[in-house]
C-alpha cells in the first residue's frame, strides 16, 4: 500500500541520478512538506527562510543553488521573487 505517492514518486525518479545529493532531498523534502501543507496543490508560496530552517540549510548560496539545481533537473518549476515583500512560488512537478 503506497500512503504518500509524492513521495515514492520522488524517490524512485533520484534513485539513478547522480546528480541528486543529501542538500537537494532536504530541500525538496521542506518543499515537499509545504505542499502537502497547502492541501496538495500547486503552485506553492514560500519563504526562503523558513524552507531554508526547515531544510536545515544555512548558506543562501547553496539554497539558491539547489532550487536551481533542482528546477533544472527537472523536478521543481521555480518562480523565484525579486522583491524582498513577495514570496516565491514553486510547482512541484508529478513524478
Amino acid at each position: 500500500m503506497e500512503l504518500f505517492p509524492p513521495l515514492t514518486g520522488f524517490y524512485l525518479a533520484i534513485e539513478n541520478d547522480t546528480r541528486i545529493g543529501t542538500v537537494h532531498i532536504s530541500l525538496y523534502m521542506a518543499l515537499l512538506q509545504q505542499w502537502n501543507l497547502n492541501g496538495g496543490l500547486n503552485p506553492i508560496i514560500i519563504a526562503r527562510a523558513a524552507i531554508m530552517r526547515a531544510a536545515k540549510i544555512n548558506a543562501r548560496y547553496t539554497y539558491n543553488k539547489c532550487m536551481n539545481n533542482l528546477q533544472e533537473f527537472g523536478y521543481i518549476v521555480y518562480k523565484p521573487s525579486t522583491n524582498p515583500f513577495n514570496h516565491s512560488i514553486v510547482y512541484l512537478k508529478e513524478l
